[in-house]
């Protein structure tokens, strides 16, 4: 197979249904374990960082206003980081899916994150924001729809609008798109939901949760790019 069709095998299992899953639980695991544990900081919706930010600096809370501070600019290097991660992979090398580098660099990450103390909550953050903007650049589609595994407010526009397309025009594509999005937001609730479940139990360990599901999401993309390899030969 050459470069480009590699490429767009891989990006089409990377859009499956599966994936979308597991990422989506992922997402809103990490935002609750963000907000609950370490010093209701948001991982990936970052206008709420905005918004707490914004209210600490008027308050003249400086020392305040920097705990929401340093996950904007992570997430921020985050996006920077994986997008020249994918123009590098692309542009050298013909065997390796771009997004398992993602998968595995996320799960790394958030590995670490569990060994950092409360006293270092800052830090947890930022590298914990910086791991959600990889995965929300890298996995931007389900089945050729546009979607966030780590934030509901796009997903929550786009499915209203497809909803009212369906009402109005009685499309089937339509009421699958709404489908798609409400079923991605509920999936990123169910996380944040099995997360607070979990957290009195496991603590500051229950990120680990986290890289569990990304390494399934890692082994749906492994597999399923194999299995179009053979096909292939």
């Amino acid at each position: 197979m050459d470069n480009s069709l590699d490429q767009i095998k891989g990006k089409r299992i990377a859009e499956s249904i599966p994936v979308m899953i597991f990422l989506a639980l992922s997402g809103g695991l990490q935002d609750a374990y963000t907000y609950v544990l370490r010093g209701k900081v948001f991982a990936n919706a970052q206008t709420g960082n905005i918004v707490l930010m914004s209210i600490k600096l008027f308050e003249r809370d400086f020392p305040g206003a920097l705990n929401y501070l340093y996950p904007i600019l992570a997430f921020a290097a985050g996006v920077l980081a994986t997008d020249l991660i994918a123009h590098f992979v692309k542009k050298n090398t013909k065997s390796i899916n771009w997004r398992l580098i993602i998968i595995a660099a996320e799960m790394a990450i958030l590995v670490t994150s569990s060994f950092i103390s409360e006293q270092f909550d800052h830090v947890a953050n930022a590298i914990i924001s910086f791991s959600c903007a990889m995965q929300v650049q890298a996995f931007r589609e389900v089945n050729g729809h546009e979607y966030a595994s780590t934030m509901c407010i796009g997903n929550l526009r786009a499915g209203t609008v497809a909803l009212s397309k369906w009402l109005r025009t009685g499309e089937k594509e339509q009421i699958k798109k709404t489908l798609y999005y409400f079923v991605v937001i509920m999936l990123f609730g169910s996380g944040a939901g099995i997360g607070s479940i979990l957290m009195p139990y496991l603590g500051l360990k229950t990120v680990l949760l986290c890289p569990a599901l990304l390494f399934a999401a890692f082994l749906v993309i492994l597999i399923g790019q194999k299995a179009t390899d053979r096909d292939d030969d």
